[in-house]
């Protein structure tokens, strides 16, 4: 049972190179998924499969608002689709490590597409971003 009330405040930094966008307050949802492959560990004798975790995998999942010009999403889009080695970190209500507030980094990231215009008249211009591959550390100090 919940003891405590959570009331989402998440940061999110993405860095590519030696630059960092802290899009935090253009992120309107971010979503984090971690675990391990499964690798079958059964040896003759055994009544029941055995599994045990191999490779780390990470698939992160956001909605940022479009905003073009220096420093803005666009330019950051341009430098991370594609490359394979962008750096992600995310923690779930500000940027104090703890417990109860734990910062996951992401090393080596896909983003493999990104809709760099994606208009509507009279809605706001929002881009789904999703990368996968790479590793994950959880930090809460």
């Amino acid at each position: 049972m919940a003891t405590t009330t959570f009331l989402s405040n998440a940061t999110v930094n993405i860095t590519q190179g030696v630059t960092t966008w802290d899009v935090s307050d253009q992120c309107s949802a971010v979503s984090v998924v971690v675990g391990k492959s499964e690798l079958s560990a059964t040896v003759m004798g055994d009544t029941g499969e055995k599994m045990v975790g191999g490779l780390q995998s990470v698939e992160v999942s956001m909605t940022l608002f479009l905003s073009y010009g220096t420093g803005e999403v666009e330019e950051m889009l341009a430098a991370i689709v594609g490359t394979g080695t962008t750096t992600l970190v995310i923690s779930p209500s500000g940027t104090t490590e703890s417990a109860s507030n734990p910062e996951y980094t992401i090393t080596n990231a896909m983003c493999p597409s990104a809709s760099v215009i994606n208009s509507t008249v009279g809605e706001l211009a929002t881009v789904e971003l999703s990368f996968t591959a790479g590793t994950w550390a959880r930090d809460i100090v």
